[in-house]
């Protein structure tokens, strides 16, 4: 297989990818009784820990105002919370709760437990690809362009 047509095998998994994880996380969503996008709040919480609704909005593009309702329905919901900065008391952080977290490791040990397989199978050296990569890939490798996330990536217009 050449370059090109290896490109579009792996243009095709990308999209095939991307459209399984976003079912997945609706499902679990909805079975936690979450919105699909207040799902990908609490992963970013549980990637990045305690950000300011500020970096929040941020992270995810979206206003203030909507990072505040989805702050809001987390915190009724149980997944977060918002606590003081200990350093600077102007400034407030949305923490994910431990307890919710560990419902929703739950909800995904079995994907979780999939990705270690197939990552087993690798040596180090393919994992380093693998890795540069996906960090490449989510905009935030050296190699990422503008610095922008998932700039110039076709996989990433979707998103």
């Amino acid at each position: 297989m050449d370059s090109d047509e290896l490109r579009s095998e792996i243009d095709i998994s990308m999209w095939r990818f991307i459209a399984d994880v976003v079912l997945r996380t609706q499902a679990v969503a909805q079975q936690v009784g979450l919105g699909g996008s207040d799902c990908q709040f609490v992963a970013l919480l549980g990637v990045h820990g305690p950000l300011t609704a500020g970096r929040l909005a941020e992270l995810s593009g979206l206003t203030t105002g909507t990072v505040t309702g989805v702050i809001d329905r987390l915190e009724k919901a149980g997944y977060a919370r918002r606590v003081r900065d200990a350093t600077d008391r102007r400034k407030v952080l949305v923490t994910p709760v431990p307890e919710a977290m560990a419902t929703l490791a739950e909800h995904h040990r079995a994907h979780g437990e999939h990705l270690d397989t197939v990552l087993r199978r690798r040596d180090a050296a393919q994992l380093r690809v693998i890795a540069d990569f996906l960090t490449e890939l989510s905009g935030s490798g050296p190699s990422s362009g503008s610095g922008e996330r998932g700039s110039g990536t076709a996989a990433s217009s979707g998103s």
